[in-house]
């Protein structure tokens, strides 16, 4: 205990006090070796003598102490010190502000594990930065090619063969016009995440009743659903009316895509339900179906853009791939949850929290 409070002692002390530590032990030697001298028989001729002897030994050591401590070690931790500060300072307020001789060495030591704490965290964000960038520009560019390039077959094989039969023409056009409208899809899509990321569109915050807009959303879906006779429905007992605090525009695209989702992913004459259930601050909305659901390994990642767990099914049923990566970003924007249960073969269950009037 003695030894850990003598080294802390020795940890924080300034130049100036070191160098007043090392006269006193000049000083204290002096005296020892006076004794001892006097010990031995040696007359010391005046006690004023000593005195002086002694001050003059402790003020020499005292200064030379303190420059060679300022000139080999502070002046290079000082240096350093000036590196890391985060304030920008003038030539004469940098010598004012940015002397370490009433600071200790502790201070120091907190201010540079600090600075290399932070810089490490910069260095740590902006490899994960760099990462999702080549990730995310290489996906883009893959989603934007494959409608491209299949708009441009079509197209190109209608030029070269006049003489193909009209159904085959109109048939081509027909797949060059759903290609194009899936471009048109893709790049709808990023701008809504852009301008959510940007903040671009401030999140227009209204009260409004839940139900009301999961019954539009519903209409909206109606005809999608109908291609594969799945109904679409609230949940028995968990359909009342919930006043929610929130962007009505976001949420209804948020639930639209959800819903969409769910149909794409669903089995024939399967089902569509949402539910409604009151919490303590907020309201839980979940949207479930019976469809083919999705397996464990992909659940961590089904909100990553453009992340597929089936790739040559997904692009079979259209769409962006950036329909739950958008829902996430809506979610942060409203700073509330968003969770996904799943099964394969039983169906899967999205859910987010909204805050309640």
């Amino acid at each position: 205990m003695a030894i850990n409070l003598r080294l802390d002692f020795l940890k924080n002390i300034g130049p100036k006090g070191l160098a007043l530590l090392i006269s006193s032990c000049f000083a204290a030697i002096s005296l020892i070796f006076f004794f001892i001298l006097r010990a031995a028989g040696v007359s010391i001729t005046s006690a004023g003598t000593l005195i002086f002897l002694i001050l003059a030994v402790s003020f020499f050591a005292y200064f030379l102490s303190f420059y060679l401590i300022n000139y080999f070690l502070y002046r290079k931790i000082k240096l350093i010190y000036k590196i890391i500060s985060d304030r920008k300072l003038s030539e004469e307020a940098g010598k004012d502000q940015l002397q370490l001789f009433n600071q200790d060495l502790s201070v120091v030591e907190r201010d540079t594990f600090l600075w290399v704490k932070r810089k490490n965290q910069e260095l740590d964000q902006m490899k994960e930065m760099e990462r999702f960038r080549r990730e995310y520009l290489g996906d883009v560019s893959h989603e934007l090619k494959t409608p491209l390039f299949n708009i441009q077959a079509y197209l190109q094989t209608l030029v070269d063969d006049r003489s193909l039969p009209e159904e085959q023409q109109t048939e081509f056009l027909s797949k060059a016009l759903k290609n194009a409208t899936r471009l048109q899809e893709i790049i709808n899509d990023l701008t809504i995440i852009h301008k959510i990321e940007s903040g671009e569109r401030a999140l227009k915050l209204q009260s409004f009743n839940i139900r009301e807009l999961i019954a539009e959303v519903f209409e909206e879906q109606q005809d999608i659903a109908a291609m594969k006779n799945i109904k679409l429905l609230f949940k028995e007992g968990a359909d009342q009316d919930y006043s929610v605090n929130a962007d009505r525009e976001f949420i209804r695209i948020a639930l639209s895509n959800l819903v969409n989702n769910s149909i794409k992913y669903g089995k024939y004459n399967g089902f569509v339900k949402v539910s409604c259930y009151l919490m303590e601050e907020s309201v839980l909305v979940e949207v479930s179906d019976n469809g083919i659901g999705i397996s464990e390994e992909h659940l961590p990642h089904v909100f990553e853009r453009f992340y597929r767990a089936d790739k040559s099914r997904s692009r079979e049923q259209g769409g962006s791939g950036l329909g739950l990566s958008i829902v996430k970003h809506i979610m942060e924007g409203h700073q509330q949850t968003l969770h996904v249960r799943s099964k394969e073969g039983v169906g899967s269950t999205f859910g987010f929290t909204l805050q309640k009037v």
